[in-house]
């Protein structure tokens, strides 16, 4: 590694980590309606938002009435977005006639931005017309972050309140979410990656002609104001099928790094967010020390691999450093590595260089950023409602050890919150090892796998992987776009996605009803190395328990398979 590599992932954690605090400060603020520095700007149009949908801001919601406000909004955007793909050829801002995407490609297409997991069994450029990328999928990226946001919102009340029936309501903090916490910072963004070349316009395609007397297209369109969002709101998909590591989508190294440093800021804000709401900062800290450690375990062990000569290329002929077979030799090795682990870690999924491309390990540390349930910062508020499933899943078994009825600040875990947190520990196995098993086992669904051996097996691992984890980021040699792989992923992400958010709701409803017991010197700690250690354990173990076999017939297999070779 050189200095300037150094210096890129000290830059990467500056820009997340220093202004962390204060935005965290922010959304809760905005969150629970108190006055911040953008509400003369934007107040009066919060207001108009709710006269005109007939919503009263100061009326709460039960948890059951927020769960099916949720999902009817979730529908209905679904079916908008469904029906844009289909009949897009119908539709205007289509200059290059592109016809509507066949039905279960649309399906899939649709559940994939609906759920926040942007899966794309298609090139952007070459299949959608500028009205299905903005008002179809960018309008998703915007309310699936912001659905996730108003989940957290609702357990972090959950947590926090004490005897109450309500958690807030879903459109109030929808709105919320989506003009305070996102629209501001992607216009901000946008408006810099413009600055930086990235295209934003209604033109044509430009026909060109190369210096070699080629005849070649050049794409554009709004491509700005979607790759902000996809950035920010951890959505990742690419206005161009190559994702970031397009030109026009990624096109210097300061647009790379805010880029990419864009996609964990606010998921680690939030972990802030969370402290105000429980009125003591150190469970907010503790938390982050849990993330930051599995992040830099994995990123350290992506580095070394990369960093290591390919041993089928072991020829005293052959002088080799760091391969950059699949890497943009415009970000280098570093660069690709940092955004591989940052994206998987955070559910974005959105890519700089190619993941099939990565060496064993490295792709061994993407798929199990996602295994162990994409908490180490996660999506939009998802990464830090899954985290808080691992801290209450932490605490039961801390109380087992101890012999004493687990409790979180001050709220008891009982049966009924124990069998809640057991079916968001399914999640990610039916997701994975079940609909993966199905997809291995059939002939024509294995088809899709264009490798042979260990490689092959970890493609279509993490295919089904990504989708569940809401992730959307894939090994580009598997050949998803059938319509077995299409219907079947679309069921990942769907279990992936409501598979957490309904638990996690009837658990927010669960807590906030219970009265609350004041925190004493016999209380288990939830702040101190102590608990980080155990919290960063506890996760661990639950996705090497359940993921390790499978781990072992690809990403290891293959790694031990290419060391023999030596």
């Amino acid at each position: 590694m050189h200095s300037y590599d150094y210096w890129l992932i000290i830059a990467f954690f500056a820009v997340v980590l220093v202004p962390a605090p204060f935005l965290g400060r922010f959304y809760y603020k905005v969150m629970e309606g108190q006055r911040t520095w953008l509400t003369p700007v934007l107040g009066p149009v919060e207001k108009a938002c709710y006269r005109l949908s007939g919503v009263s801001e100061h009326q709460e919601q039960s948890w059951q009435k927020y769960m099916l406000a949720l999902l009817a909004f979730n529908l209905a955007g679904f079916l908008l977005l469904f029906a844009i793909l289909l009949f897009q050829d119908y539709l205007p801002l289509n200059p290059q006639k592109l016809p509507g995407q066949e039905w279960t490609l649309a399906f899939n297409t649709a559940v994939s931005f609906m759920t926040n997991t942007n899966w794309q069994s298609y090139s952007g450029e070459a299949s959608l017309s500028y009205l299905s990328q903005m008002a179809g999928l960018t309008v998703q990226n915007f309310v699936s972050a912001a659905t996730g946001l108003a989940v957290l919102v609702a357990l972090c009340r959950g947590i926090g309140r004490k005897s109450a029936q309500t958690l807030g309501n879903f459109w109030v903090d929808m709105t919320r979410a989506t003009l305070y916490g996102l629209l501001p910072l992607c216009l901000v963004l946008a408006l810099f990656l413009v600055w930086q070349g990235v295209p934003q316009t209604f033109a044509h395609y430009v026909d060109a002609v190369t210096m070699q007397g080629v005849d070649q297209v050049i794409p554009l369109g709004p491509a700005a104001s979607q790759i902000a969002i996809k950035q920010l709101g951890t959505n990742g998909g690419g206005f161009f099928g190559v994702n970031s590591a397009h030109p026009f989508e990624d096109p210097t190294a300061w647009a790379n790094l805010f880029e990419v440093a864009s996609i964990i800021l606010i998921p680690v804000a939030l972990v802030f967010t969370f402290g105000h709401y429980v009125k003591d900062l150190r469970q907010s800290r503790a938390i982050l020390g849990c993330m930051l450690a599995l992040f830099l375990i994995g990123g350290a062990t992506s580095l070394w691999s990369e960093y290591q000569p390919n041993p089928t290329l072991n020829n005293p002929a052959v002088e080799q450093t760091a391969p950059l077979e699949g890497k943009e030799a415009r970000f280098g090795t570093t660069g690709t590595v940092l955004w591989s682990v940052t994206t998987t870690a955070a559910s974005n999924g959105s890519v700089n260089g190619m993941q099939d491309s990565l060496s064993p390990l490295s792709g061994m540390v993407a798929m199990v950023n996602m295994m162990v349930g994409e908490v180490i910062f996660g999506g939009v508020g998802a990464g830090m409602y899954g985290m808080l499933l691992n801290v209450l899943i932490a605490v039961f078994l801390a109380g087992l050890m101890i012999g004493r009825t687990p409790e979180y600040l001050g709220k008891k875990l009982q049966a009924k919150e124990v069998q809640l947190l057991v079916v968001t520990l399914l999640v990610m196995p039916v997701g994975v090892l079940v609909l993966g098993a199905i997809a291995a086992s059939l002939p024509g669904p294995a088809g899709a796998i264009s490798n042979p051996g260990p490689h092959g097996f970890s493609q279509l691992l993490y295919a089904y992987t990504s989708a569940s984890a809401n992730n959307g980021s894939a090994f580009g040699g598997f050949s998803a776009n059938t319509p077995f792989h299409n219907l079947m992923l679309g069921l990942g992400m769907l279990i992936g996605r409501f598979g957490y958010i309904l638990p996690v709701l009837a658990l927010a409803g669960s807590l906030a009803m219970k009265k609350g017991a004041p925190i004493g010197q016999n209380s288990f700690p939830t702040h101190g190395p102590l608990f980080v250690t155990l919290l960063t354990v506890t996760i661990l173990l639950v996705g090497g328990l359940t993921f390790l076999p499978t781990l072992a017939l690809g990403p290891i297999a293959e790694h031990l398979s290419m060391a023999a070779s030596k």
